[in-house]
């Protein structure tokens, strides 16, 4: 039955040859903007870092292109889809976050003043070169197994807006193409490109996802959307602390920290703009102005999920049944609202919003890989050289870089086999690095006791949350429950891993703060004892 529905979604769709050469033109404009802007890329705080010249508003627009990626857009939709409008919780935590942030100025206007390019960077000038290394390889590693299946969700949109076949053969061929085009204009411009491209993505972006949103609620309605959420999901989908959801207590409150803190303060291709911006005053502005974006990013795509749930719920059962129920195809919940879309934008505008959302998605990955790569060279690479590396040499190992993290990340998510949600993914893998980062940048930035042992504990510890993804965790859960009495499959069930990312950040803070006390630095130099209060 599923073949058939698949043809029948595929002949649906609106996606025709007009919308492949819309998407061709952009995608080429794009490549050009990059490779035009190679020879502005002559240092490395110009390439990483755009000259730290970047004005307030265009730094709320690139800032804006990059947050507002497609994979954004994908893990947001699959949550709406799934969670109804109990997942809108999200998006408020995510906005007042940001918000509070650009009001107070918390974490990115003091590391800002310390005038560094990265964060690894800060850990040295505050705690000494071993503790940067150390925290180089574990943001490195963990930002890099965090953006593991971005092409991989990157790809499932493209075979779902374009009516192509759900199997794997159209996945692989789409996911290469990606990658060439995202490696090209990232390796040649480096951060200059990214500014640039990501203004523009950011107009298309923006117009494309008010015509969406206008469109769905004209051909769906808001009263309707309500109604199929209320049938199909009852309490739970409107309400995020309802123990049968898709949510719970837990995993609010572990949101709090992940979207509403270091989403915009800590996690570091958001901070990187930070550092790109021409003083502490315009990052405090950027992010204030931010905060309205932040919120949109989670809020609308979450709607055009909904809409999705709402159009497949009323569609024929043989469409329905490829989406909704026991016998869905893998990663429904991914696949529902790019097929949504296609089914009802019209040819032309489809074409300019795949072209938009392909565009955001090329900029999430081009700032992903200029930030691990030039972590990698920056703060691992660099301080364990013999000797000074020049700005040329700097540059050609981040391009290096660049194109050995894009080979891993294409056969990881060809391979990898998890079921934990995309936002879920992505939240655990990235509770490696941020739940040491946030303890040491506050810790570094606001309290002189902060010593460099207790910065190495709380990494070592931040570590542990990668017992929060799925296959990991329930390894360890049949390993004790070989030699210890409890049922196991109900606690697969009740230690979530939102329970985990709550625990690592309990560890990782008690023990920063009692190894720092109990082993505080036996000298200060005068700049470490510089704190922001």
């Amino acid at each position: 039955m599923h073949i058939i529905a698949e043809a029948s979604l595929s002949q649906l769709s609106n996606f025709q040859i007009i919308d492949w050469i819309i998407v061709a033109c952009y995608l080429s404009i794009s490549l050009v903007i990059g490779i035009l802007v190679t020879r502005y890329a002559t240092s490395m705080t110009a390439y990483i870092g755009a000259g730290r010249s970047v004005g307030p508003w265009l730094g709320v627009a690139t800032m804006t292109g990059t947050e507002m990626g497609l994979i954004t857009v994908m893990y947001m939709s699959q949550a709406g889809f799934k969670g109804g409008f109990a997942a809108f919780h999200m998006a408020v935590i995510a906005g007042l976050g940001t918000l509070f942030v650009g009001l107070t100025g918390f974490i990115v206007a003091p590391l800002r003043a310390e005038k560094v390019l990265t964060i690894p960077e800060y850990y040295e000038k505050r705690f000494g070169k071993d503790t940067r290394v150390v925290g180089g390889i574990i943001l490195a590693l963990a930002g890099i197994l965090n953006m593991g299946l971005f092409l991989q969700v990157g790809a499932k949109f493209i075979v779902g807006a374009t009516g192509l076949s759900f199997d794997g053969t159209a996945l692989v061929i789409v996911m290469t193409v990606l990658l060439f085009l995202v490696l090209v204009y990232t390796v040649l411009g480096g951060m200059i490109s990214v500014i640039l491209t990501d203004y523009t993505q950011f107009v298309v972006l923006s117009i494309g996802v008010i015509v969406t949103s206008f469109l769905a609620i004209k051909q769906i309605g808001v009263h309707e959307m309500h109604a199929a959420v209320a049938r199909g999901m009852g309490e739970a989908g409107f309400n995020p602390m309802a123990n049968e959801g898709e949510f719970g207590i837990s995993y609010v409150l572990f949101q709090l920290f992940a979207a509403g803190i270091v989403g915009c303060a800590v996690w570091p291709t958001a901070v990187s703009r930070a550092l790109a911006m021409e003083s502490p005053k315009a990052v405090k502005q950027q992010y204030t102005v931010s905060a309205i974006s932040f919120t949109i990013r989670f809020l609308i795509p979450m709607f055009w999920g909904i809409a999705a749930y709402t159009f497949f719920t009323n569609s024929t059962p043989e469409i329905a049944s490829l989406f909704i129920g026991e016998d869905a195809i893998p990663d429904a919940g991914l696949y529902a609202m790019p097929a949504f879309l296609s089914q009802v934008l019209p040819t032309g505008l489809l074409g300019l919003i795949v072209a938009a959302m392909i565009a955001a998605f090329m900029s999430t990955h081009d700032s992903y890989l200029l930030c691990w790569s030039s972590v990698l060279t920056q703060d691992v690479v660099a301080p364990l050289s013999i000797g000074e590396l020049s700005n040329q040499r700097r540059i050609f190992l981040t391009r290096v870089f660049i194109v050995l993290i894009g080979a891993f990340i294409w056969g990881w998510g060809l391979f990898y086999e998890g079921s934990d949600s995309i936002w879920d993914y992505m939240v655990i893998t990235g509770s490696i690095y941020f739940t040491g980062a946030i303890v040491i940048l506050v810790g570094g930035l606001y309290w002189k006791r902060a010593s460099r042992a207790g910065a190495m504990a709380a990494l070592l510890a931040g570590a542990t949350a990668i017992l929060g993804l799925e296959p990991v965790r329930h390894a360890c859960i049949d390993v004790f429950a070989g030699f210890l009495t409890f049922d196991a499959p109900k606690m697969k069930q009740e230690l979530t891993s939102s329970i985990v990312g709550l625990f690592s950040l309990g560890l990782t803070t008690s023990l920063f703060v009692i190894v720092s006390l109990c082993k505080p630095d036996r000298c200060s130099e005068p700049e470490e004892d510089q704190h922001y209060a």
